[in-house]
């Protein structure tokens, strides 16, 4: 008899202290995205490195720097001041190239390539400034990481987030005419 009060008593008390089931709440209620973190980090990180590359070209006194409108920096090696010819949309040039860190280390050495013109993938600056060059000319390219390789570098010598210098000779202009 007791054993039969004692189960009677433990189901009445487990049934009068079970709840209906509450769904788990988020861990942090916000109205912060995730997204717009991300790009003021990114803000900020590029500002900071945009510093830090006019800091180190403000320290060479030899070279004059051009700022283009597209996030980049080039100063002339070598200009042409009676060509007038300039690589236009899907002309074939035919370049020489260096890529080297901020510092001067070479990371790719006289590399030779044809290229079309806005029709190949390319480093995004050094396409744009293609189109700056005529036929002889030097260019060297002070590039922020996000106009180079960005946030996964090339996979192989260059690194994340890296700044790169370029250093860029055009050879010749084939007109998608000429082709």
């Amino acid at each position: 008899m007791k054993y039969r009060l004692l189960v009677f008593i433990s189901v009445i008390i487990v049934l009068v202290s079970c709840k209906e089931p509450e769904a788990r709440r988020p861990k942090q209620q916000g109205t912060t995205n995730f997204y717009h973190e991300v790009v003021k980090k990114n803000k900020k990180l590029n500002a900071l490195e945009k510093k830090y590359l006019e800091g180190l070209m403000a320290l060479d006194t030899v070279n004059q720097y051009i700022t283009s409108a597209n996030g980049y920096w080039y100063t002339y090696v070598k200009k042409d001041t009676l060509n007038a010819k300039s690589p236009k949309f899907e002309d074939v040039v035919q370049i020489v190239y260096n890529i080297t860190d901020i510092e001067g280390n070479i990371i790719y050495e006289n590399k030779e390539r044809s290229y079309k013109v806005d029709k190949e993938d390319f480093i995004p600056a050094l396409q744009d400034g293609i189109k700056l060059m005529k036929i002889g000319e030097t260019i060297t390219f002070v590039i922020p990481s996000y106009r180079a390789f960005g946030v996964t570098g090339d996979g192989n010598k260059i690194a994340v987030n890296q700044p790169i210098q370029s250093t860029l000779t055009l050879i010749d202009i084939k007109s998608k005419k000429e082709e």
